[in-house]
Formats: C-alpha cells, sequence, structure tokens
C-alpha cells in the first residue's frame, strides 16, 4: 500500500482528497501547511506527495523546490484553483510530474497517482528562483494549451534543440522566448533572428559574422548572431524559408560547435539553438527544398503550437487580456454579445489577429462595454472554420461554448471513425476528459 501525502491548508479538501485517496487504495496522510509537508516528508515513507500552490506561509513552488532538492524526494503533483502560464511551466520545471486545476475529479487523481507511482525519482537538486512575468500571448486555460505551458516547463533547462511549429501568428517566438526565459542560460542573451526577412545573400554574415574589409561595405568587425547569444539562446525563425546553401553552412556550424565569420577564422561557439516555421518541413525535404539532416539535427523535439481557433476556450480570455493590455487603466469590458462574436469567427490571423483587434476596440470604442456591433469588422463569422460557430440569438457566452465543444466533438468522432481515443487526440484532450464531455452533452449513447 502506497503512502500518498497531501499538503493543503484547506481543510476540507484535505479531507475530500484523503478520502479519495484511501478509496482508491492507498494510505493518506495529511499535513496543513507547507513546513508541517517537510517535515513529515523528511521523516521517510512517503511514496508521492499532492501540493497545493497556494498557501501561508511557503508556498507550493518554495516547498516543491525543497522537496526536490532532497537526496531522494518522492514525485509530486502540484494542484491549485488558479492555474497560470506562469506557475504551470515553474512547477514542471522544478520537477512537477503534472499540475491540475482544481477540483480535481476522481479518475483524474487516480490517474496522477499511477503516474506519480510510478515515477522515477530524479536525483538533481532544483533551482528554487521564480520565473520572470510571462510574455501576454502565453494567456490561456484550454488543455491544448496547458500541454504547450507544460513542455515549456519540461524544455526549460534542456540544451536539446526544438522546433516549434504552428500557423502565423500562434506565438512561436514568444513560447520560444519562454523556454529561455525559464532555463538555466535565462541570464545570457536571447537573439531572434527572423530568417524570411533577410536576404540569402546577407544571411551568411547576419549569422556567423564578418570582418572588416570582407567585403564591400564591410568598414568593421561584426561578431554575427551565433556569437552575439555565446551562452545563451539563438532563436531561427521561419528556417524553412532559408535557401539549401545556407542550409548546409548552418548544418556544419551546429555540428562543430564553430562558426566561420566571412573572411576570418574558425570561432567556437556555445548555444541552444530553438527554430520556428510555418511551413510544413517534412514536405520540403521529401520535395528536396530542406535539408534532411539539418530537419533532424534542429527538431530534435518538434513542439507544435494549436491554431486560436483549436482552442476556442481561451479566445475571451485572451480578448480580455488585451483589453486589458491596450488601457490599463480603464480596460473595456467584453459583453456576452461580443463574445459570441469572437467565438464565431475563424481567426485566420490566430492570436496576433486577436491582439490586434482589442487594440482597434480600444482606440475607437468609447462605451466601456464591448458590444458586438463594436467588433463588426470581423464580419459574421467571416474567415470561420465552422459554420455552426455563428451564436444563435440571445445566447449566452457558456451557452456557444458548449455548442461548438459539442460540434467539435461530434466531428472528431466522425473524422476518427467513432474511435474516442483518437477522437480526444484530435481534439487535444485527455480520453477521460472526453468521457465527461460526452455525457455532459449528452452523447454517449453507443
Amino acid at each position: 500500500m502506497s503512502r500518498v501525502l497531501v499538503i493543503d491548508d484547506d481543510a476540507a479538501l484535505r479531507e475530500s482528497l484523503a478520502e479519495t485517496i484511501e478509496d482508491l487504495g492507498h494510505q493518506p496522510e495529511t499535513a496543513a501547511h507547507g513546513e508541517a509537508g517537510l517535515v513529515r516528508i523528511a521523516g521517510g515513507g512517503i511514496d508521492a506527495v499532492l501540493l497545493d500552490l497556494r498557501m501561508p506561509g511557503l508556498g507550493g513552488l518554495e516547498v516543491l523546490a525543497r522537496i526536490r532538492a532532497l537526496a531522494s524526494p518522492p514525485p509530486v503533483g502540484v494542484l491549485t484553483a488558479h492555474a497560470t502560464a506562469a506557475n504551470t511551466i515553474e512547477a514542471i520545471r522544478l520537477g512537477a510530474i503534472d499540475h491540475l486545476t482544481k477540483p480535481v475529479g476522481r479518475d483524474a487523481l487516480a490517474t496522477l497517482l499511477g503516474r506519480l507511482l510510478r515515477s522515477a525519482t530524479a536525483t538533481a537538486p532544483a533551482d528554487a528562483e521564480q520565473a520572470a512575468r510571462e510574455p501576454e500571448t502565453l494567456v490561456g486555460a484550454s488543455p491544448q494549451w496547458r500541454e504547450v505551458q507544460k513542455a515549456i516547463g519540461l524544455l526549460a533547462d534542456s540544451d536539446a534543440s526544438v522546433l516549434i511549429t504552428g500557423e502565423t501568428g500562434t506565438g512561436k517566438e514568444v513560447v520560444a522566448h519562454s523556454i529561455h526565459a525559464h532555463g538555466r542560460r535565462r541570464r545570457k542573451p536571447f537573439v531572434a533572428v527572423n530568417c524570411a526577412a533577410i536576404p540569402a545573400e546577407l544571411l551568411e554574415s547576419q549569422l556567423f559574422g564578418h570582418v572588416r574589409g570582407a567585403f564591400t561595405g564591410a568598414v568593421s568587425d561584426r561578431p554575427g548572431s551565433f556569437r552575439e547569444a555565446d551562452g545563451g539562446t539563438l532563436f531561427l525563425d521561419e528556417i524553412g524559408d532559408m535557401d539549401l546553401v545556407m542550409q548546409a553552412k548552418l548544418l556544419r556550424a551546429l555540428q562543430e560547435r564553430v562558426v566561420l565569420p566571412v573572411g576570418g577564422r574558425p570561432v567556437p561557439v556555445d548555444v541552444r539553438i530553438l527554430s520556428a516555421t510555418h511551413r510544413d518541413l517534412a514536405s520540403r525535404v521529401a520535395g528536396g527544398r530542406f535539408r534532411e539532416d539539418l530537419f533532424y539535427r534542429l527538431g530534435v523535439v518538434p513542439l507544435h503550437l494549436p491554431a486560436l481557433r483549436e482552442r476556442s476556450a481561451d479566445i475571451p480570455l485572451l480578448a480580455r487580456h488585451f483589453l486589458r493590455l491596450a488601457d490599463p487603466a480603464s480596460p473595456r469590458r467584453l459583453g456576452d454579445a461580443a463574445s459570441r462574436r469572437l467565438l464565431a469567427h475563424g481567426w485566420p490571423g490566430n492570436v496576433r489577429e486577436l491582439q490586434n483587434a482589442m487594440q482597434r476596440v480600444t482606440a475607437m470604442v468609447r462605451q466601456r462595454e464591448v458590444d458586438a456591433s463594436d467588433i463588426a469588422f470581423l464580419g459574421a463569422g467571416k474567415g470561420a472554420a465552422r459554420d455552426d460557430a455563428e451564436p444563435g440569438p440571445g445566447e449566452t457566452l457558456d451557452q456557444a461554448v458548449s455548442r461548438l465543444e459539442t460540434a467539435m466533438i461530434r466531428r472528431a468522432l466522425a473524422d476518427s471513425h467513432g474511435n474516442r481515443t483518437e477522437a480526444a487526440r484530435r481534439l487535444g484532450i485527455h480520453r477521460q476528459l472526453l468521457h465527461t464531455k460526452l455525457r455532459r452533452y449528452g452523447l454517449d449513447a453507443g
């Protein structure tokens, strides 16, 4: 029988979790605050920990850091009623097995305990320093976006190359910067280069630098982006637009960890490479337009960002956030009708388009509450990926979200020929959550 410690300042929740843990065949123990929990863990015999994030005294992240610094720390699952990008990323980076939002149902708790008890115990101490405030476009609480946040936490301290893919405007550079900002290289430079914006004949000098007199116009030495990012992170945006000649030179630099300035001598560099593209690199490899060896070198870890229409639950949340950013002193309120109109739009420009729309609303709308007519420039469902996203008369935001979820689930089930595991994968949610939504929307028959 495994012994599971619950550390939470909420007595009712502690007892509820303990009861469920016992029902699941484990032995629960409880602690009302972080200090008491650490004392109990030091006594030994604890196989797993469920840790609240917000507690008086020692906060959850500090408790997590102290647990992970032990010689043989038990695996930890973090629970919070207020999940944010920052606390999700930091919890995962510090070594939590998962980061769940309260309330946690019985099935989700059973799944989490299974993962905790199967987990191998890491021994490396963790850095307890808090991460900086997250970039705005990491805001989101949908299952799809929470997985991105968790991936950032897992990747932050690694040196593995990451290839970030997704449509234009999904926040690829923001995610890259967040990986850097949460990692051990965060005190060193983050240098971003847009490979599509620089002419091919100048990109070599931009990346590798040049010496004075190497070519006409080279009036002084230039270190290049690789050396500017030394010790830190180099982000190569729109890598799919790089020509084949430059791809070969980049591959050599990555393999040898040495750059050759134009007209100069080889210089060793220590950089982590993050890259991004909105293009299908696999098809470009197949078509001979992108080197296969470079593709695998850059994509040691692939990270795909969902389009905004694929995480529709985040649209009102992001819209309100961008309204606050546009006018922090007196932000506009988002009315239900406006929210329904936002949900009806297909967002081909993704998060960037939504931010621009909210900036336009702030500039042009004088009343405090934004109505559907104030965002008529989006069009009634214009560009929408689904005809059934159009709101009905008098429909509330909750009703619109429910209807949209129902339609998406029906399509996913149809596209996967009724296979619920595959449908959950297409939707970017866990299979158990799909079952819950099937029951909620009366789709569970058969």
